[in-house]
């Protein structure tokens, strides 16, 4: 869905759940800002029983003159009704009747979605996708404004904890691109916590368990700030043995949670991901994530879910050394590289030999200094890595055409002096592997973390179906290969 789909409606009015936060908040107050600048008369409102008393919401409301009302007794019936930062029929937004609904959301999908909607549940706030749909030709710059842009840095921000839980490149995007007035951030961020929720903090640490053989603590607080959780967590990970944190809260409308790990055999990221699985939705870093769970999806105590996935994540995995291991491969299979077109740019076109430059991709952000001999691979799913020259021509075979390739995110390179962002795409040729090389690989059974010759402080998963393989002519050159990748790059020899 695009905003200009939502022109063809009048008397338009942007509902945001019933305890708005800073993300919904930002979210309603952009898209207010686009009907605006396109000459759209529109009103933002939320209901529920609770009037916005918080104190930095307060302040953002005043500082940022956004301009939100509080309606209870909302009676009227839209002729388009636009739910921001939530969806319909959600427990957390009270029932608006409308004749046409659309919906922007960055949670987990959990009810059929109207047919005017945008959902996506892997990014950190629905600020960001406010963002992106604005920057994506809509007649509007964010730049402009320079309360709306200090809103939306201040929704991811508090969306994802500080940015700790940040992993989509897009989120990454929005705060290098937003000029924000940095007093307000302070300002509303030193009104963070109120004298209750310091209270909360310290009864949540009494209410803990701890496992000694994974050293791992589960710590459950009360319904709260998403942000106490996370220095909860920061704080308990200090704890001599503990390893890794997990504090949550359960409420009617949501489950939040926050993931710490000191420990480079559990990613906190993945291990979101894993509490999550089918439920919800989570994320962020190797040391520093968090997640959502729904409810409505659960039919347990939110404690004993994660107590379920907790015990399951440890015991599901184990984990292999390459450079202290020397595989089997008696029963492995002898594959060759197909002739598979991908894509290679030589960064000195991009941007000025000496330049230093920023590669952003959905896998985290790369830092190369440009030299003549510098290239980029793009791959088969836009993951895009260095390359010298010479390994280059080595290896593949170039090309003289264009290569495209749609993707979710499309790879970028940011000057990281100027700022100067540039999109690889269109500087990209087209080359293919020389089919040369040959592997030995066979599908694995159960799920491995893989700790490569070349890495020991970051590991590779690999789940059942995918594939483990090792160089014939090394040993230790053991790799996981996704099971959806690998009929695209190997054949069978």
């Amino acid at each position: 869905m695009k905003l200009s789909d939502l022109l063809d409606y009048n008397n338009i009015v942007i509902q945001c759940h019933d305890n708005p936060d800073a993300d919904a908040l930002a979210s309603g107050y952009a898209l207010k800002c686009y009907f605006d600048t396109v000459g759209k008369k529109s009103r933002f409102i939320y209901r529920g029983r609770n009037k916005i008393k918080k104190s930095n919401l307060v302040i953002m409301i005043q500082e940022l003159n956004i301009p939100i009302s509080y309606e209870p007794d909302f009676d009227e019936v839209p002729e388009l009704l636009v739910l921001v930062d939530c969806q319909y029929g959600q427990r957390n937004v009270t029932t608006t009747e409308a004749k046409n609904v659309a919906v922007i959301d960055h949670h987990q999908i959990c009810s059929k979605l109207p047919p005017l909607s945008e959902v996506r549940p892997n990014v950190g706030s629905c600020s960001t996708i406010l963002w992106s749909m604005i920057e994506e030709g809509e007649g509007m710059e964010t730049d402009n404004n320079r309360s709306l842009s200090t809103a939306l840095y201040y929704g991811l921000y508090t969306d994802t904890n500080k940015f700790s839980e940040m992993s989509h490149p897009m989120d990454r995007d929005m705060v290098d691109d937003l000029t924000i007035n940095k007093s307000i951030i302070d300002f509303m961020s030193n009104s963070n916590f109120s004298l209750e929720e310091l209270e909360i903090t310290g009864r949540a640490m009494l209410n803990n368990k701890y496992y000694s053989t994974s050293k791992t603590m589960l710590v459950q607080a009360e319904p709260c700030d998403p942000n106490i959780l996370g220095v909860i967590s920061d704080f308990t990970l200090e704890t001599d043995k503990v390893d890794i944190c997990v504090a949550f809260y359960e409420s009617p409308e949501e489950i939040k949670y926050s993931v710490r790990s000191c420990s480079k055999e559990v990613h906190a990221n993945e291990l979101a991901q894993y509490i999550a699985k089918d439920v919800g939705g989570g994320g962020g870093h190797l040391r520093k994530a968090g997640g959502t769970i729904i409810p409505d999806l659960i039919g347990i105590p939110a404690r004993d879910l994660i107590i379920g996935r907790l015990e399951e994540y440890h015991e599901e995995f184990s984990v292999l050394y390459a450079k202290d291991t020397i595989v089997d491969t008696k029963y492995m299979k002898k594959y060759a590289k197909q002739e598979q077109v991908v894509g290679t740019v030589k960064l000195s076109e991009v941007f000025e030999i000496g330049t230093e430059v920023e590669l952003r991709t959905m896998e985290g952000d790369i830092d190369v200094i440009i030299q003549d001999d510098t290239y980029l691979m793009i791959g088969i799913e836009g993951e895009i890595y260095p390359i010298t020259e010479e390994k280059l021509k080595r290896s593949y075979n170039l090309m003289p055409f264009q290569y495209t390739r749609k993707y979710e995110y499309e790879p970028n390179i940011r000057n990281r002096k100027t700022g100067e962002k540039k999109f690889v795409m269109p500087y990209a040729k087209s080359c293919t592997a020389i089919a040369k090389s040959t592997i030995l690989a066979q599908p694995l059974n159960q799920t491995i973390k893989l700790f490569t010759a070349w890495d020991d402080e970051k590991y590779y998963t690999g789940v059942p179906g995918d594939y483990i393989a090792v160089r014939p002519d090394d040993p230790h050159d053991i790799y996981i290969i996704n099971k959806d990748i690998f009929p695209m790059l190997y054949k069978e020899i």
